[in-house]
């Protein structure tokens, strides 16, 4: 590196000193109100054991998982409130109290989800029969909370020195803010949450509803409005997903997304089911339309959201190392920043839970599914570049590509250990749970970093909501499914795409044709370039196609990115005709649909699981 260059490194690390000893002084208050208190926790365990059903249902359904912290921050400071109001002796929650217990809910209902609706489902769809579960609730508790620990060292770059958005956090923030002014439009917003949430109900009931007024009237909303098109001969209509899902929850997650991502998932899966599908088609390169998603296309998508995000860390290793590493730092500012330091989770915290979990996760690994205890660490190890790539990913967009992460995973163990599906699964199930654990925790301390929250309160709030989630997630999950067949007719995306890739990688990598690993190799130069280029000419970055959208469209069906874009569109447009109620009901309505509906869907189907067991008659 060139002289000027190391200066620039040294003024920018100057700079992001400066930035914490301001955010010290002007923003930190976790020291002077209450924080991790019993009753934030305690709340935000119920509210996250509530959402992680939540997210199960959609992480089967649509094979994607939606942060609860918004949702969870309303439902707490507006049922608080309701407990005061039948009992005025109790105190009201401090600002940052709340965010503990969004912590705690969103760590339960967003980190302890993936590994089952995955790993655990291609499981069952391959051998018939589920994992013991006890087996299940070890392997969802101890992932999580690899999760939450591997996010230790990454918080001080992406949040303290880069200040990505991390937009949930962001979001989360000021709606405490909003709610803690007192404000009518803050009660409004939460007012406007609790309705949207209503309506996702409705929309849930009306569409996974089996009650006797639907049969009487015959109201039943169709799983999917089909674009019944033909284009060069090929039948549009067969490939998964092709057409308009009448869902709120998908529109309001684009709401929440935005527009970049949003249309770049639009315009990517319409050049794969507009171009290049026909062309597989008509050239036999897959067997059937309903291939499409599972063949080539997932790994030309998986390739170009991986290969992006690690050149992005790439082109930064040199921050990176220095915000890993100890900087001994001089002048007046040293007493200050050893304060500083005492506000951050220390990094032997890190090290004295990571090593013992790593052993135990290898040889439960080893007991239940015979795999080699040190390919069990190696697991571990590469969890952590894989939740990298993960976290900056959120920290850009909001998504965290959980399935794509565990591809890579699912890559490696075929190379070290063909032949093996389980430990193909196994490897991609702990990649997957401690990414998303990982996004999280980041979320969420970007939230309390803005709110001036001490982050080893809130890590340690993060740890407290992994076993509320992990006592609420396995019982569902086995309810939920309780058979194969069952969860062969939700026609689970991420699932199958779990099951074919571990069946196609059996016999080692090899067994990809040929157009497989040459959509790897565009995939990833495609997003090697976009990332680039964005590094080089930050300015372009609004004009340039989000690659994590472009991935992710071809990883998940059209009516999915459809629905995206028709949300990210409506938010727009309404920022455009009244930019004020747009930022202040964005995304209290988005997240409260996304909410309602999930939890309606989910608990429909544990309830029809339940009768079919007799339990209700």
């Amino acid at each position: 590196m060139s002289e000027s260059a190391e200066n620039a490194a040294e003024s920018t690390l100057e700079n992001s000193d400066k930035l914490q000893l301001d955010w010290y002084r002007n923003v930190y208050q976790g020291d002077n109100v209450p924080q991790f208190t019993l009753r934030a926790v305690l709340m935000g365990g119920i509210l996250g054991a509530l959402m992680s059903v939540s997210n199960l249902y959609t992480a089967i359904k649509v094979g994607w998982l939606f942060g609860v912290a918004i949702t969870a921050c309303v439902l707490s400071f507006t049922i608080w409130r309701c407990f005061r109001f039948v009992n005025p002796k109790l105190s009201q929650m401090s600002i940052l109290e709340n965010n503990c217990m969004q912590s705690t809910a969103s760590s339960a209902g967003y980190s302890t989800g993936s590994t089952i609706a995955t790993a655990f489902g291609a499981y069952l769809l391959i051998t018939g029969h589920q994992i013991d579960w006890k087996i299940t609730a070890v392997w969802t508790l101890i992932t999580a909370l690899l999760g939450v620990l591997l996010a230790v060292p990454m918080k001080k770059q992406m949040i303290n020195k880069e200040r990505l958005p991390f937009p949930s956090g962001i979001a989360a923030a000021e709606t405490l803010k909003s709610l803690y002014g007192g404000s009518k439009e803050a009660i409004y917003q939460a007012y406007s949450l609790v309705a949207s949430m209503v309506a996702g109900i409705a929309t849930g009931v009306a569409s996974k509803g089996d009650f006797a007024w639907q049969k009487i009237s015959g109201f039943k909303l169709p799983e999917l409005c089909a674009f019944n098109w033909t284009l060069q001969g090929v039948k549009l209509y067969e490939f998964p997903g092709f057409g308009f899902e009448p869902s709120l929850m998908l529109i309001s997650a684009g709401m929440i997304v935005g527009l970049r991502v949003s249309l770049s998932m639009l315009f990517s899966s319409c050049i794969l089911y507009f171009v290049f599908g026909p062309w597989v088609m008509n050239n036999q390169i897959i067997p059937n339309p309903h291939k499409l998603l599972s063949g080539w296309a997932l790994w030309t998508g998986t390739a170009m959201m991986v290969s992006s995000g690690l050149t992005s860390f790439a082109l930064q290793w040199k921050t990176i190392v220095r915000a890993m590493s100890s900087i001994k730092r001089s002048g007046e500012n040293d007493e200050i920043m050893a304060e500083v330091d005492k506000v951050e989770v220390p990094t032997r915290w890190f090290l004295i839970g990571i090593v013992p979990l790593a052993i135990i996760f290898a040889i439960v690994m080893w007991l239940a599914f015979n795999v080699n205890f040190f390919l069990g660490l190696l697991a571990v190890v590469l969890s952590f570049f894989l939740a990298l790539v993960a976290c900056r990913a959120t920290g850009e967009t909001d998504i965290t590509p959980i399935g794509a992460m565990g591809k890579i995973s699912q890559l490696t163990f075929a190379v070290l250990s063909p032949h093996n599906i389980t430990s193909n699964l196994m490897a991609a199930s702990v990649t997957a749970n401690t990414a998303s654990a990982s996004a999280d925790l980041l979320t969420d301390l970007k939230s309390g970093y803005l709110l001036g929250a001490n982050a080893r309160k809130q890590f340690l709030a993060q740890l407290c909501g992994v076993f509320f989630g992990t006592i609420a997630i396995v019982p569902a999950w086995y309810l939920m499914i309780p058979d194969k067949a069952t969860l062969e007719a939700y026609n689970p995306p991420s699932t199958t795409i779990y099951k074919a890739v571990a069946e196609a990688l059996s016999n080692g990598i090899s067994a990809l044709p040929e157009s497989a690993r040459m959509g790897i190799l565009i995939g990833a130069v495609i997003g090697l370039i976009l990332c680039i280029i964005e590094t080089l000419y930050p300015k372009s970055r609004k004009f340039l196609p989000s690659s994590m959208g472009l991935g992710l469209a071809w990883i998940m069906p059209f009516q999915n990115c459809l629905s995206f874009a028709i949300g990210a569109l409506l938010a727009a447009v309404w920022k455009k005709l009244h930019s004020k109620s747009a930022d202040g009901y964005t995304v209290p309505i988005a997240s409260g649909a996304i909410a309602g509906e999930s939890l309606a869907c989910a608990f429909i189907a544990i309830i029809n699981a339940l009768v079919a067991l007799h339990v209700f008659k």
